[in-house]
């Protein structure tokens, strides 16, 4: 793969990921602080995912209309700016206002890379270079909720929100990389208006309707599980937010050890070999979760779940990536995105209201269910995409190889 592709793409998906990990054990227990319910705290968590729920649709529109680096520039300098907002905040209303600003940016910069990789990479390599874009952020994922959990505890519950801020500043500097890999605009940008949402959702409302509710049931899942396991570990268990961190790292040490794997599955076997066996994986992690009672215990279901994730890196985005329409790559990925950051805005909102009105034992047992749906969904109602063998629209590096 050529370097500049490395350096453009898959580094600032490392830092921002990195970013995103710092607060994975912090936001709910930050968010605490402010002495405010459960529900509170999930709309908090919650917050970043309406941010990229609201952001999605006009970003893959953006994408078509400007092109994709002034987009994804603008998402950066969101992050950035957010971060510093959050860790300044002196009350609960300007968390969630800056975590929704995040969020947004979230948005346009992910949606950016992923339309690039949609239109650049050789159907037959998509499985493997889409789940080694997942993989390279479950990377930062490792490292990032030790660190947060770590620097929380020495520094204050604030410090990681203005560390990951300025890691993310990196990811502006790389952009200059990232024009030189990519010409800014969608392969047909310049030769069709751009589609309304409205058309695309006509085009492709059949496959949306069965995917997309795949979709929702597993970023819920997947979004809920980075609520369960600090609040369970810190209510429930009484773990402290260093122990909480150490756990959630390893969990993502399983999960980022499998997104070649992944890859190599969906391009071989087919997409649904991948993502199947990971929702239903995920799903037993999460519902072993409240037969626990100690770290140990504990860290086996979480580690239980990463593994079932990894297992699933990338197939959302390559499944996005096969059903999209040529001439409307860009805002059928902002339908894409929204649809999933439904599922991710529920899932914590899901938790949090299931912890106030039950306990969280009912909140995990709930998103397994919701894991176990998606798994049943994938595996009776979306067809198999595999076959799916549409042309790259320009000669690209990324045609050639697949990423080592």
């Amino acid at each position: 793969m050529d370097r500049r592709i490395l350096l453009s793409i898959y580094l600032p998906a490392v830092i921002v990921a990195f970013h995103q990990g710092l607060l994975l054990p912090v936001v709910p227990i930050y968010a605490k602080s402010f002495d405010v319910s459960f529900t509170l705290v999930s709309i908090a968590v919650a917050a970043w995912g309406i941010g990229t729920l609201a952001g999605s649709v006009p970003a893959g529109l953006a994408i078509q209309r400007f092109g994709r680096r002034p987009v994804v520039a603008a998402g950066a300098i969101a992050m950035t700016l957010s971060g510093i907002g959050a860790g300044l905040a002196g009350s609960f209303p300007e968390l969630v206002a800056y975590r929704l600003i995040a969020g947004a940016g979230m948005a346009m910069w992910h949606i950016s890379l992923h339309s690039f990789l949609t239109e650049s990479v050789s159907p037959r390599l998509r499985g493997r270079v889409l789940s080694s874009f997942g993989g390279t952020m479950r990377i930062g994922m490792f490292a990032g909720p030790a660190a947060g959990g770590f620097t929380a505890g020495l520094f204050g519950l604030h410090f990681p929100f203005l560390l990951g801020a300025a890691l993310t500043l990196v990811v502006l500097v790389s952009l200059a990389g990232f024009r030189q890999a990519d010409d800014g605009k969608s392969s047909d940008q310049s030769r069709r208006p751009p589609a309304p949402t409205w058309s695309v959702v006509a085009q492709s409302w059949r496959e949306l309707l069965p995917a997309g509710g795949a979709m929702i049931f597993g970023q819920a899942m997947r979004k809920g599980v980075q609520v369960v396991i600090p609040l369970y570990g810190a209510y429930v268990i009484g773990l402290d937010v260093e122990a909480i961190g150490i756990i959630m790292s390893l969990a993502s040490a399983i999960d980022m050890a499998m997104f070649f794997p992944a890859g190599m599955i969906q391009d071989r076997f087919g997409r649904k070999f991948a993502s199947v066996p990971s929702f239903a994986i995920m799903a037993a992690g999460l519902a072993l979760i409240p037969l626990t009672g100690d770290f140990v215990g504990f860290l086996a279901a979480a580690c239980l779940s990463g593994f079932g994730n990894g297992i699933g890196s990338g197939t959302m985005m390559t499944l996005g990536a096969d059903l999209a329409p040529r001439g409307a790559t860009g805002p059928f990925l902002g339908l894409w995105h929204l649809i999933g950051d439904i599922g991710s805005t529920g899932g914590p909102l899901l938790v949090g209201g299931m912890a106030d009105i039950v306990d969280l034992n009912s909140s995990a047992l709930v998103l397994a269910l919701a894991g176990v749906a998606c798994a049943a969904t994938l595996l009776f109602l979306v067809p198999e995409t595999r076959d799916r063998h549409r042309a790259p629209a320009k000669p690209s590096s990324l045609t050639a190889s697949s990423p080592r």
